[in-house]
């Protein structure tokens, strides 16, 4: 008799081919997050670059990816893993190239927005293949793993980047990624399936669109949405602007070259590898809260953000790279805005609150790493090196000062929270808001 093929039956290395080659292409997609960082002074050197617009090319891909996000997953719904991760992963390879060539800032920050509006289609893939591939009892590990593969897409943004561009400049570098990129959307295009064959699984009809915006509207007009979204702001501001000018910063003010300096910037997201799947597990498994964690971790995260800004330049190179560590250790916070949002909101409009938080993160790396550009720019002794502008210990330190500040406005923003325990408690906040409105 043959045997049934379906998602839970598939084989194994079936599944993990069709998961693992869309997840390769979130792994670039993370990557190119972190990777101005390490070509900062490139930049400015090849474009006569400030320090804001490194910092504004930097969030470009924030504002395509945070514009996309919400429509990414009606794509997905509506042509399939398949065309739309690969072609989201050609239009990625597309604008890394276009960067490679660029020879003015104008096609540099094209490039940049094509790289940004293709990776955002990257997760969501990963993880509807997760949901249609493998059984429903895998889901939960499996979306952790593919935050974590994420997470490696950044360390390999740089120290590994910093080797390769030593070896072949960073044009040479993004030639390689962008073909590389180019060749791995062909390959999913190729290969991947959106379904297991002979699976009985109906195709899901895609939503009305007035279906999405009443359930999107419904979301934002629920206050309990917005302390996560806020939180999640904050906290990513200050990572995506640590992610951006701790290279440089090191460069700067300890003297390394970009390879050394990339090498201690790693370790963040070395700690994030194990401690953002770790924070979700004891949310889950151990002390069951979602606002209890979240408050001590961001806590812990400002306190080692204060002791960041009041040591800078006096630790040694080896506190400064434990001091990182602790960052992605306590940094870990962050996976929970995700069962937050969706906890507190209707639970037919889970897919739609999650993306509503997830944008909190997206803006806040958007909308600040510009400004922290120029409060470095406004700062500069007038120093360059090489064409590239050097910045001293103070303009670090009121860039780095204001990160500071996030931490501690996402901090407050916890407070707001509500305890969802892990479950959906948005009926429990319905009667609670009915009772309240009638007894006034």
């Amino acid at each position: 008799m043959a045997r049934q093929i379906g998602p839970v039956f598939a084989p194994a290395r079936l599944r993990w081919v069709m998961w693992g080659i869309p997840a390769l292409l979130f792994l670039i997609a993370f990557f190119h997050r972190v990777a101005p960082g390490v070509i900062a002074k490139d930049l400015m050197q090849a474009f006569h670059a400030t320090g804001a617009i490194v910092g504004l090319l930097s969030s470009t891909y924030f504002y395509a990816y945070a514009g996309l996000m919400i429509p990414a997953g009606l794509l997905i719904d509506a042509f399939g893993v398949r065309r739309v991760v690969a072609a989201g992963g050609a239009i990625m390879g597309i604008g890394t190239l276009a960067m490679g060539m660029a020879a003015s800032s104008a096609p540099l920050f094209a490039g940049r927005f094509a790289v940004g509006l293709g990776a955002t289609v990257t997760f969501i893939g990963t993880l509807k293949i997760a949901a249609t591939w493998f059984p429903p009892s895998h889901f939960g590990t499996l979306s952790a793993i593919s935050a974590t593969v994420g997470i490696l897409g950044s360390l390999i943004g740089t120290y590994p980047l910093a080797s390769l561009v030593a070896l072949t400049g960073w044009r040479g570098a993004f030639w390689l990624i962008g073909l590389g990129t180019m060749a791995l959307a062909l390959l999913c295009f190729a290969v991947v399936r959106d379904r297991p064959p002979a699976s009985a699984e109906a195709a899901t009809p895609l939503p009305a669109l007035h279906h999405v915006a009443r359930g999107t509207l419904e979301v934002l007009a629920n206050p309990h949405t917005w302390p996560p979204f806020l939180a999640f702001f904050c906290l990513y501001a200050a990572m995506g602007n640590v992610m951006l000018w701790a290279v440089p910063y090191l460069r700067d003010v300890y003297g390394l070259s970009t390879t050394h300096a990339a090498l201690y910037a790693t370790a963040t997201s070395l700690a994030l590898l194990f401690s953002g799947p770790l924070t979700g597990f004891l949310s889950d498994r151990v002390v069951k809260r979602r606002k209890l964690p979240y408050t001590v971790l961001t806590a812990c995260s400002f306190a080692l953000w204060l002791l960041f800004v009041v040591t800078l330049g006096a630790l040694p190179l080896g506190g400064v790279y434990a001091l990182f560590f602790a960052m992605g250790v306590v940094g870990g916070a962050f996976v929970l805005t995700w069962p937050l949002g969706r906890e507190v909101n209707p639970p037919h409009l889970a897919g739609i609150a999650v993306a509503v938080v997830n944008l909190g993160g997206f803006l806040g790396a958007a909308l600040t790493q510009g400004p922290l550009g120029a409060v470095l720019d406004a700062r500069w002794a007038g120093l360059t090196l090489d064409g590239a502008r050097v910045y001293p210990l103070a303009a670090y330190r009121a860039a780095f000062g204001l990160c500071a500040l996030f931490l501690l406005a996402a901090l407050v923003t916890t407070f707001f929270f509500r305890e969802t325990e892990g479950r959906n408690i948005y009926d429990r906040l319905e009667r609670r808001g009915w009772q309240a409105g009638r007894a006034r």
